[in-house]
């Protein structure tokens, strides 16, 4: 039977790797797939370019923030039309750089030296997902 710490700290492991993996994701999603400077090229708009990376990284920071404090925001119900349309923006932006750059696995893998073992770094991301799901939806 786990005890009351060694119950805090599995949560506690399990929140941290899942913060790891989500601010991984964040970074091979600023660095690897260049989307800010490939909004900028788009819009034409390079001299802007300081301004995105800091509404991201001001973005992350505050919702964090307002995610783990007490802070409610009285907000009407449309608001959430308005809220799904840029996030919304933000899913389709990164489905889109995804398509483009699918290669992004493998030449990582041959940097790092994992080349020979792709298949099992793949399902291992892949069951990972799985398992952490299936303990979200089923304990959570």
């Amino acid at each position: 039977m786990i005890t009351l710490l060694g119950e805090v700290l599995l949560t506690a492991f399990i929140g941290l790797a899942g913060g790891i993996a989500v601010g991984s994701g964040m970074v091979a999603f600023l660095v690897v797939l260049d989307i800010i400077p490939r909004l900028a090229q788009i819009t034409r708009s390079f001299s802007n370019i300081r301004s995105y990376e800091a509404a991201v990284v001001w973005g992350s920071l505050i919702f964090t923030w307002l995610d783990f404090s007490e802070i409610k925001l009285p907000l009407f119900p449309m608001s959430t039309a308005f809220v799904g349309l840029f996030a919304g923006c933000f899913v389709g932006m990164l489905a889109a750089a995804l398509t483009e750059i699918i290669n992004v696995l493998p030449i990582l893998a041959k940097r790092v030296g994992m080349g020979s073992y792709m298949i099992i770094f793949l399902m291992a991301m892949i069951f990972g997902k799985v398992f952490g799901s299936l303990f979200e939806w089923l304990f959570y």
